[in-house]
């Protein structure tokens, strides 16, 4: 007896008002094997389908409700349906309907009164048809699995063999191998990029002999890889960690400003090796000398920069250990000059220094004011006005832009709020955009702070507007979520600062609850060239009126730029061309002119 089960009958849909016609075809299909089932209207057929779709469908025209016309041009217009078959038999005769038939998609055309004979020649060779090209498709469907579990298979053992290759066994960072090449990569762009810098950080733990001496290799190997995955969390997303040799690590830390983004990253692995290891019950204290030096296009042999971060590590073990050291001496001055900076900072907090300006923020349909966006200016003492170029990414990486940034936002509420006061006893019309830092952004008790401003200036949180940038939104997005609709919940306006030059992902477009995108001033820069940047503008506009939000152009300039912008659909305009920057007493002088 075959064990393998016979196939199924091919099942046939009769669709057909006339009964007669039913119980001949059923009849006759029946007999020659074939599962059929028969319906009487095109509604009904279309449910049948859409239930059991079967494997060929005989139709007819002339019914009642819906004709077999608009039967077919539903079945091919479904992706579960469109490759069914469809004989059409019918009474109508005239070239005209066989034409139709066939543009809505029949396969065959039977005219009334039938043979049965045909309808059975014609079915089965439907059937056979269908069948070839089902075996077809299943065939091909399981050749592209098998090619694709193999690819899937060679690729994967090139990977394992090229991890091998590259990688350390033990820590399973990238070895000296990698990390030369990766040094060779960096050097050559410096020779194509003149004023490309990047730093290298020579790190060696110190008296590991010690702990390997007193506890024993395995001891020291379990505590390489604790030391390797601790090194990991203090490496910043353009660095690359390696594991050098013994208890020696270096890092490549890519395209920098100048040498204290290394130091920020050393000072981090010391902070992160002052807590105690736990090696097999055992308490264990390791701390790391580190040698830095910075890679400019003087170089041009990595062995020559490994030299000199090998230099500076051993003058910070002479030091004294558990430190850093700066191989170019000349980045001493620097760093003195930065040193001073954030004092001078620490010190323009406590002494009142920071004043606002603030920028309008311009209706271009109206030409008038909508809001304005508040800007940090400093009053040195003795330098004068500091650029905020020079001293935000200072305030950013000293956390000085924590403080300082609550000090901003209470500055701008409590002004915002006093223009009110004087406009029509508090009803005006006008926000004030704040920026918001990722470190402000990451403050666990953001919502408090913000909610004890806005009761210290009775500033209704819709006149505040909140500006971030993507990259707030895209390091913690559910901890961004619920912060959002926090700020939402209290009708705080949110925007997205400089949008398009950071991740511009549709995805938390989607997910967070934004109001205003403001086009990276970049962008309109060259907005009255052709090309993509006026294609760019145009989506971004499109995309953010789809999603409901509002648009705000910046560093707008020229006129042409403002008649641009209006053709693209843009609603709001902010640069010089409108207005710089104001001081408090020149923005009220603004808004009273605009009232008048």
């Amino acid at each position: 007896m075959n064990k393998n089960s016979d196939p199924p009958p091919a099942r046939v849909l009769i669709v057909d008002d006339t009964p007669h016609n039913l119980r001949l075809l059923s009849a006759m299909l029946n007999k020659q094997g074939y599962a059929v089932e028969c319906v009487t209207d095109g509604g009904a057929a279309i449910k049948q389908i859409a239930v059991n779709p079967p494997d060929l469908v005989l139709l007819d025209i002339l019914m009642p409700n819906m004709d077999g016309y608009e039967v077919c041009e539903r079945l091919k217009a479904s992706e579960q349906t469109s490759q069914i078959p469809v004989i059409f038999l019918s009474a109508l005769g005239e070239v005209f309907d066989k034409i139709k038939a066939f543009e809505v998609g029949g396969i065959d055309y039977i005219t009334k009164p039938f043979e049965i004979q045909e309808v059975l020649a014609r079915v089965r060779t439907q059937l056979e048809i269908r069948g070839a090209h089902l075996e077809v498709e299943q065939m091909n469907l399981e050749l592209e699995r098998r090619v694709r579990e193999r690819t899937r298979e060679l690729a994967d053992a090139n990977q394992q063999l090229l991890h091998m290759a590259s990688h350390d066994a033990l820590t399973g960072l990238p070895n000296r191998v990698f990390f030369m090449e990766r040094l060779m990569e960096a050097l050559n762009r410096t020779q194509e990029e003149r004023d490309r810098q990047f730093a290298v950080l020579f790190l060696d733990c110190d008296n590991f002999k010690i702990v390997n001496d007193s506890l024993g290799h395995l001891v020291g190997d379990r505590l390489m890889m604790a030391v390797a995955k601790r090194l990991k969390s203090c490496i910043i997303p353009n660095g690359f960690l390696a594991r050098f040799e013994g208890d020696e690590f270096t890092i490549l830390i890519d395209q920098i400003k100048d040498i204290d983004r290394a130091k920020q990253t050393a000072k981090k692995i010391h902070k992160a090796l002052t807590k105690p290891f736990y090696i097999t019950e055992e308490e264990i204290f390791i701390n790391a000398s580190i040698g830095i030096v910075l890679g400019t296009h003087d170089y041009d042999r990595p062995e020559d920069l490994l030299r000199d971060a090998d230099t500076a590590m051993y003058q910070a073990k002479a030091k004294g250990k558990a430190r850093y050291q700066v191989f170019d001496a000349g980045m001493h001055a620097q760093s003195l000059a930065r040193l001073l900076l954030e004092n001078d900072l620490r010190r323009a907090l406590q002494r009142n220094e920071f004043i606002l300006h603030y920028q309008p923020i311009v209706h271009l349909a109206t030409n008038r004011i909508a809001g304005f966006e508040a800007l940090v200016r400093w009053h040195h003492p003795t330098r004068g006005v500091v650029s905020p170029y020079e001293f935000i990414p200072a305030t950013e990486e000293t956390g000085l832009i924590v403080p300082l940034g609550q000090w901003i936002m209470e500055e701008a509420c409590r002004q915002i709020r006093q223009w009110q006061e004087q406009c029509n006893g508090g009803k005006m019309p006008i926000s004030i955009g704040v920026n918001l830092s990722v470190k402000q952004f990451c403050q666990h008790d953001l919502i408090e702070q913000i909610d004890n401003i806005l009761a210290r200036t009775g500033l209704d949180p819709s006149s505040l507007k909140l500006e971030i940038t993507e990259t707030a939104l895209i390091e913690n997005e559910r901890a961004a979520l619920e912060i959002l609709q926090q700020f939402r919940d209290r009708k705080i306006q949110l925007g997205i600062d400089d949008f398009g030059t950071g991740y511009s992902s549709l995805s938390y477009l989607h997910n967070f609850p934004i109001d205003t995108l403001k086009i990276d001033r970049s962008f309109i820069t060259r907005l009255t060239e052709q090309g993509k940047h006026t294609a760019i503008i145009q989506a971004i506009v499109s995309l953010a009126q789809n999603l409901g939000m509002t648009v705000i152009a910046e560093g707008v300039e020229i006129a042409e730029q403002v008649t641009k912008l209006k053709e693209l659909g843009c609603e709001y305009g902010q640069g010089y061309f409108f207005s710089k920057p104001l001081a408090p007493e020149m923005a009220w002088r603004a808004i009273a002119s605009q009232r008048r």
